[in-house]
Parts: C-alpha cells; sequence; structure tokens
C-alpha cells in the first residue's frame, strides 16, 4: 500500500487523507502592538475630547434656559434671540460658498487635468499656503481694501463700514485652498484608464473632464466642499472684524450683520460677570453652533458614502 506523505503543514484532518491548510496567523510583533495601542489610544482620545466639550457646555446651557425661554432665544429679536445671528452665519457662509466652489473646483481641475508635473509642483503648494495665512490678516484685509476699495470704490456699492458682502468674500478666498487642495487629490485618484477610454471614443479634455472625471471624484469634491463649508461656518476673526457687531435680520448682504462666531467672540470678551445669563448666552449659541456643524459633518459623511467608488 501507498503511504500519504504529508507536509509541515499541520495534521490532516482526520479521515480525509488530504494535507492541513498552512496556518498563517502569526504572532504579532512588540512595536506593532504599541503602534495598535497607540492608535486606539488617539481614537478614544478624540471620542473623549468630544464628549468633554459637550460635557463643559450643558451645565451653562441647562442654568441659561433656566432663565431665558426657549421662545425668546429662537426668536428674531430681543437681546437673547439667536435667529439673526444664524441669518448672518448663513449669509456670510453662502457668499462664501459662492465665492470658493468655482474658483477652488477650477484651480483643482486645471491642476489634475490641464497643468504640466512643472506647473503642478509649483502652484499646489503656492494655493496651499492661502490656507495658512492667519485668519486675522484676512478680517483686516477686508476692512482696509475689499470694502473701501473694491466695493464702494471700484463697484461704487453703497456699503457700510462692517458689512456681511465683504466678509463673504474674504471668507470665500480663505477656504479656496481647502476645496482646491482637497478636490484636486480626488481628481488624481481617478484611474487614467477612464481618461483615455473617454478620448478615445472621440470626447475632447474638457468634456473628459467634466463627464468623466468629476462625477467619478464626486465624493472627495463633495467631502472637501462640505469641509469648506465647515470652516466657513466656524471661522471666527474675519467675521468678527468684517461682518458687524450688531444683530441684523437682514437678507441685503451690503448691511452689517453679526454671525454666531462674533458673538461668540464679543461676549467673551471680559465684559460679561461669569455665571451671568448674558455670560451663559455664548454657551447657549456655542452648543447651537456645534449641533450645526455636527449635522454638516453627518451630511459630508452621508456624502462621501452615497458617492464613493472603488477603482
Amino acid at each position: 500500500m501507498s503511504s500519504i506523505v504529508t507536509t509541515g503543514a499541520g495534521p490532516s484532518p482526520r479521515g480525509t487523507g488530504l494535507p492541513a491548510a498552512p496556518n498563517l496567523r502569526r504572532k504579532a510583533r512588540p512595536v506593532e502592538s504599541v503602534i495598535r495601542a497607540f492608535l486606539m489610544v488617539s481614537a478614544l482620545l478624540s471620542v473623549a475630547i468630544t464628549i468633554g466639550i459637550v460635557a463643559a457646555l450643558i451645565q451653562p446651557v441647562i442654568e441659561f434656559f433656566r432663565e431665558v425661554p426657549f421662545g425668546d432665544f429662537f426668536a428674531t429679536e430681543g437681546e437673547y434671540a439667536v435667529l439673526p445671528l444664524v441669518a448672518g452665519t448663513a449669509m456670510t457662509t453662502v457668499i462664501a460658498l459662492i465665492v470658493a466652489i468655482p474658483l477652488g473646483l477650477g484651480a483643482a481641475m486645471y491642476l489634475s487635468e490641464y497643468a504640466s508635473a512643472r506647473a503642478r509642483k509649483i502652484l499646489k503648494p503656492t494655493v496651499e499656503l492661502l490656507a495658512g495665512v492667519p485668519s486675522v490678516v484676512y478680517g483686516f484685509f477686508a476692512l482696509t481694501f475689499v470694502t473701501p476699495t473694491l466695493l464702494q470704490d471700484i463697484l461704487n456699492l453703497e456699503v457700510g463700514f462692517t458689512n456681511a458682502l465683504a466678509a463673504g468674500l474674504v471668507l470665500g478666498v480663505m477656504i479656496i485652498p481647502t476645496i482646491a487642495s482637497l478636490s484636486e487629490d480626488a481628481l488624481s485618484a481617478v484611474p487614467h484608464a477612464m481618461r483615455q477610454g473617454s478620448l478615445a471614443m472621440g470626447a475632447n479634455r474638457m468634456q473628459t473632464t467634466l463627464r468623466v472625471v468629476l462625477p467619478a471624484a464626486l465624493s472627495g469634491v463633495a467631502a472637501a466642499i462640505v469641509l469648506g463649508l465647515s470652516r466657513a461656518v466656524g471661522e471666527t476673526m474675519i467675521v468678527a472684524l468684517a461682518a458687524g457687531a450688531q444683530k441684523n435680520l437682514s437678507i441685503d448682504p451690503r448691511e452689517g450683520m453679526q454671525t454666531m462666531t462674533g458673538f461668540i467672540a464679543q461676549t467673551a470678551g471680559g465684559e460679561n460677570a461669569v455665571g451671568s445669563t448674558s455670560y451663559n448666552t455664548l454657551f447657549a449659541v456655542g452648543l447651537l453652533l456645534f449641533a450645526i456643524t455636527l449635522v454638516i459633518n453627518i451630511i459630508s459623511i452621508a456624502l462621501v458614502r452615497r458617492f464613493r467608488q472603488a477603482y
């Protein structure tokens, strides 16, 4: 009788006469265990910080609503009305997106589809350099150039010293690098085979960019836009300096408006006694701003998962 020779992979299953599958599991190295523990601690620390922020806001908010009814807070007029602040934030954010989305996507498509390797090497760091400019510098730029020179002298608009239009324009310039850089990364990740297939079918470069590459990178582009939106909503110094310091529920961007972050900066300036109702207002507005930002991030995650494509 012939005998069955087994390999060193392990004993054969009982009654089969076949060699067992090799054991591919190996013991983790000490360095890998340390790295895994570090990553786990980092993730848990991020969650703990978020919970800590919410916990720090809850108690002053509870004390605030003991003194101020919800109706007075979510009102259009009054000392504690928050809807004018929400409207001012929305106004400056919409203007910023109108400026940043076309310019940011245009820059991203040029860098990804048209620029040479040498031009891309020079232009992309230059665009990203704008992200490192302090926001207070943007705010003074809006006060000293955009409002008096661009809006009043060149465009001949009747705007005040502070207005939502100037703040929104400069805010849009500030978030252009965020949208452009992340969108360019998403466009560059699209396989070249898709571009080659489109060109082989007779499409020109512009048609390929708009009808093939951009839809394929839509999840990354959407994430870039929503990230820019989140940054615009949470920006403080530009709107605090250029938008105004008075609550104004208006649809005219030429008027001065106060945003949620501008209100928080003003309230936390030291003029309100700690523990007072006016001081606790900033925690209520901050919690509302946190909730709005959280909703924006949830929408971003849903968009990325909805349009994500694997290559």
